[in-house]
C-alpha cells in the first residue's frame, strides 16, 4: 500500500495551532459542550447524557441500540420502507466510517468513479486499496451538480462504487432529488454500489424542506445497493466525542463492513455513544439543528455579502448546504497563487483558510476553500481583516 499525503488535513494540522488564529478553514458547525448540549434540552426530565456510574466496558460492539435506533429513524422519515437499528454501524468518526467501508468494499481489479473536488480520503483510499479511480468532475457552470449523462463515458465493466458526497465539500453544492432518482436509475441495472458521504446533511440553509428537489439521504431510497455515511462532527457541532456511522439497506454490505470493522474497531467509547445519542433525542435534536441551521443561514449571508462587494477580486457559486464554500481569488484576470496567498493571509492577519490547489487538485489554482458556520463573531473579524488585507496587497 503507498500512501499519499493528506492534504487537507496536513495543512490544518499545521496552521490550526498557529497562536491567535481566526480558524475560518475548520468545517464544523461551532462547536459546543455538554452543557450547551444540556441547555439545548427542550425536556427538563430527561436527564443528562453521561452517568458517572455506568462502568466503562467496551459497551456495545456494533453500537448502542439507542443510538442506531435514533439514527434508523432520521433515515427512515421519508423513507418508503423503514430502516432498523440492524442497518446501522458506529464508528469512530465519518473518517474511519469512510475507510471501512472502502477497505471492506474495494480492492484490486475494481474501478470507482468519484466525485471532484471533494475529500481527498473518498478517492485517495480506493488508489491506496489498488483500485482504479475515474474522477467524475463537477464544474461551476452547473452550480457543482454532477451531470448523470457522464457517467455513460466513465463507468466500465468493472466499476464496483460510485462515490458521491452532499452537500459536497469543498464546494457547499447539494445534488438534487432528481438527480439522485437519475443516479440510482443509471447504477440499478449494472448492479453498482453507491456510497455517499453525507457528514454535512442534514445542514441545508439554501434549500426548502418543502421542495420537490430537496435532497433525501440516499439510505432512504429504494435502491438497496446504497451506503452512507455520517457524523456528529459537522452539522451536529460535537467533532469531540469522535461519533460515526455507516448505514445501509443491504445486509451484505453491512455484513462485510462489519466483519472489516473487527479488525479495526472493537467499540465505540460508551460515553461518546451516550453523548451523541442524547444529542440525537426528540427533546435535543431540533433545538440543535434550529441552532446550527440558523448560524449557517446568518454567516452564509455575511459571506455573500463580502464576496459581492469584492467582485472585482472574487467569485463564488453560494452554498445550498453544509459548512464551506470555494471562493476563486483572481488577480489581474488571473488565478492568484492560492498557496501563497493562504500562507501570506495568516502570517500577516492570522486568518487561516484553505489552498485550492494544494487540498483539492491542481485544478483549483486561485481558489480557497472557507468554513463559514463557525461563531458569527470569528466569521466578522476574520472578513474584516481579509479586507483590509485586500485592499492593502490585492487592490
Amino acid at each position: 500500500m503507498k500512501i499519499r499525503p493528506f492534504d487537507v488535513e496536513q495543512w490544518m494540522n499545521k496552521y490550526e495551532v498557529t497562536p491567535g488564529v481566526l480558524n475560518i478553514a475548520e468545517t464544523c458547525a461551532a462547536s459546543i459542550s455538554i452543557d450547551d448540549l444540556v441547555n439545548l434540552c427542550e425536556d427538563p426530565n430527561v436527564p443528562p447524557p453521561i452517568k458517572t456510574s455506568t462502568k466503562l466496558t467496551y459497551g456495545a460492539i456494533r453500537g448502542s441500540d439507542a443510538l442506531r435506533g435514533r439514527l434508523a429513524s432520521l433515515y427512515s422519515a421519508r423513507a418508503a420502507s423503514p430502516l432498523t437499528k440492524d442497518n446501522i454501524l458506529i464508528t469512530p468518526g465519518a473518517i474511519a466510517a469512510n475507510y471501512m467501508a472502502l477497505y471492506a468494499l474495494v480492492g484490486s481489479g475494481d474501478h470507482v468513479i468519484c466525485v471532484h473536488p471533494t475529500y481527498q480520503q473518498l478517492y485517495a483510499v480506493p488508489e491506496t486499496l489498488g483500485a482504479e479511480v475515474s474522477l467524475w468532475k463537477l464544474k461551476k457552470e452547473r452550480k457543482y451538480i454532477p451531470d448523470v449523462d457522464e457517467l455513460e463515458a466513465l463507468v466500465k465493466e468493472n466499476t464496483k462504487v460510485i462515490i458521491i458526497n452532499n452537500p459536497n465539500n469543498p464546494t457547499g453544492a447539494t445534488i438534487p432529488r432528481s438527480v439522485l432518482i437519475a443516479l440510482t436509475d443509471f447504477a440499478r441495472p449494472r448492479n453498482i454500489i453507491i456510497f455517499s458521504d453525507e457528514v454535512y446533511r442534514p445542514l441545508f440553509h439554501g434549500i426548502s424542506p418543502v421542495s420537490d428537489d430537496f435532497p433525501p439521504s440516499l439510505a432512504s431510497l429504494s435502491y438497496p445497493r446504497t451506503i452512507i455515511s455520517g457524523s456528529m462532527s459537522k452539522a451536529y457541532s460535537l467533532a469531540g466525542i469522535r461519533i460515526g456511522w455507516l448505514a445501509s439497506r443491504d445486509p451484505e454490505i453491512t455484513e462485510a463492513i462489519a466483519s472489516a470493522r473487527d479488525y479495526t474497531t472493537i467499540s465505540v467509547s460508551q460515553l461518546d455513544d451516550a453523548v451523541a445519542s442524547y444529542a440525537l433525542s426528540d427533546s435535543v435534536l431540533h433545538s440543535l439543528l434550529k441552532r446550527n441551521i440558523q448560524l449557517a443561514k446568518t454567516n452564509v449571508e455575511m459571506l455573500e455579502e463580502w464576496v459581492r462587494e469584492h467582485g472585482w477580486l472574487c467569485s463564488w457559486v453560494k452554498p445550498t448546504g453544509g459548512t464551506t464554500a470555494f471562493i476563486l481569488f483572481k488577480k489581474k484576470g488571473k488565478p492568484v497563487d492560492d498557496i501563497a496567498f493562504c500562507v501570506d493571509v495568516i502570517e500577516k492577519t492570522k486568518v487561516m483558510f484553505l489552498p485550492g490547489s494544494r487540498c483539492f487538485g491542481e485544478d483549483f489554482e486561485g481558489f480557497v476553500r472557507i468554513g463559514f458556520v463557525c461563531e458569527t463573531s470569528v466569521l466578522k473579524t476574520a472578513l474584516e481583516r481579509l479586507t483590509g488585507y485586500v485592499d492593502e496587497y490585492m487592490s
